[in-house]
């Protein structure tokens, strides 16, 4: 396994730190708790911070990509509630 690459979705003071992999490189990436938090009161208030995170893996992983590929870059990038709206 290749060096600062995340095998799973993990739980930080800041937020979900994830990897996503756009043409063969891997990204880091961070989703604040600000934001898990505005995205679960869309779905269900009760789930916490990672049951949040697997709720919107898929979209939340898509805007990373999206994001990558446009040429936005952060280490790790930081996606904000703004690119959910």
């Amino acid at each position: 396994m290749m060096d600062n690459v995340l095998a799973a979705p993990r739980l930080t003071n800041a937020g979900i730190l994830f990897s996503v992999t756009v043409e063969f490189q891997q990204y880091q990436c961070l989703v604040p708790a600000t934001t898990l938090s505005d995205l679960s009161h869309s779905k269900d208030p009760k789930l916490d911070l990672l049951g949040t995170y697997r709720a919107f893996q898929t979209k939340i992983e898509g805007v990373a990509r999206r994001l990558i590929s446009a040429g936005i870059v952060g280490k790790p990038l930081v996606i904000g509630s703004g690119y959910f709206q």
